[in-house]
């Protein structure tokens, strides 16, 4: 039985008079223990897909089951229960209270949960010597280094036993020696039986896991094992042969997003596997841009910015 199940899952926001259509009939099923990777441009989906993924929203139309619930029939206060219990999120800021120590940080998640409350600081100082924070558990984010605080934040994530662990963009604001870190710290947590779901921008990142799901205009476009994905095999030959120069990064859609996803060769990849899948407007032309028209989700977002401008 898969820990995630989705089937013909659509989303919908209206924007003025307009009905924009964010995800349109999205299926996928993830399983207990893998290590998946949803790649798209600002305007694809991805963000909308990882909301819902979150339980942060809720699909205008299809199922979602997330460790056989039916998320898409219970209320947002039941919602919540399940956000907290069931999905330890990861952000790219990190998001940690800068006055409380780690320890606190780790904490936190539990407040909300009366069966874990008493237990709280022995579960918190579990987590932190799990992600090898033994040391720093006094230490507030200011006190720490950017991989440190991700460690936190992953601490944080793993204190509830989640059955999957939802992070975006991870690495965004880590140097390349503390991305290969905190990527070996999800290799680990992999190896232990943790399901981990990375939304990114980058192919480099994609790479460390078994599955690379790429989403344009809404809909999937591909979903192959990493090794066997066309894309990725494309960018492993493009560097492996010094042809860095290749890989411009695509204009975002944001001033203060991440750049999109590499174009020229990886474009054209990701054009020719658009134009065998169902396209999401009638066409499938030049997406790999970043600039997918009209999505739109709940908080402020490369998919909202492409719906508004």
């Amino acid at each position: 039985m898969p820990v995630i199940e989705i089937t013909d899952l659509h989303k919908v926001y209206k924007v003025g008079e307009e009905r924009v259509h964010a995800l349109r009939g999205v299926d996928l099923a993830i399983e207990r223990n893998e290590f998946v990777a949803i790649m798209g441009a600002s305007g694809s989906g991805k963000s909308t897909l990882m909301n819902i993924l979150g339980c942060l929203d809720k699909p205008t139309k299809g199922v979602y089951l997330l460790n056989d619930t039916p998320t898409h029939k219970i209320g947002m206060s039941a919602l919540a229960q399940v956000r907290n219990e069931e999905i330890g999120f990861i952000f790219q800021s990190f998001e940690l209270l800068n006055r409380a120590s780690a320890l606190k940080n780790v904490m936190l998640p539990m407040l909300y949960s009366a069966s874990r409350l008493f237990t709280a600081r022995k579960r918190a100082r579990r987590a932190l010597e799990r992600v090898g924070l033994a040391d720093r558990m006094g230490h507030r984010p200011n006190q720490l280094s950017g991989g440190q605080r991700q460690r936190v934040a992953v601490a944080r994530a793993l204190v509830n036993d989640p059955a999957i662990l939802l992070a975006d963009e991870p690495t965004g604001n880590l140097d390349s020696t503390t991305t290969t870190e905190i990527i070996q710290l999800f290799k680990e947590l992999h190896d232990t039986g943790q399901t981990i779901i990375i939304v990114t921008h980058e192919e480099d990142v994609a790479g460390h896991a078994q599955r690379i799901v790429r989403l344009m205009d809404g809909k999937v476009i591909s979903d192959h094992p990493t090794d066997e994905d066309p894309v990725h095999r494309d960018w492993l030959r493009t560097m492996a042969e010094g042809h860095t120069t290749h890989f411009d990064t695509a204009p975002s859609g944001d001033p203060g997003e991440q750049p999109g996803e590499p174009v020229n060769v990886i474009s054209k990849t990701l054009e020719n596997q658009a134009s065998t899948a169902p396209a999401a407007n009638g066409h499938a032309n030049g997406h790999a841009n970043g600039h997918a028209a009209g999505e739109v989700t709940p908080k402020p977002s490369p998919e909202q910015e492409g719906a508004t401008s």
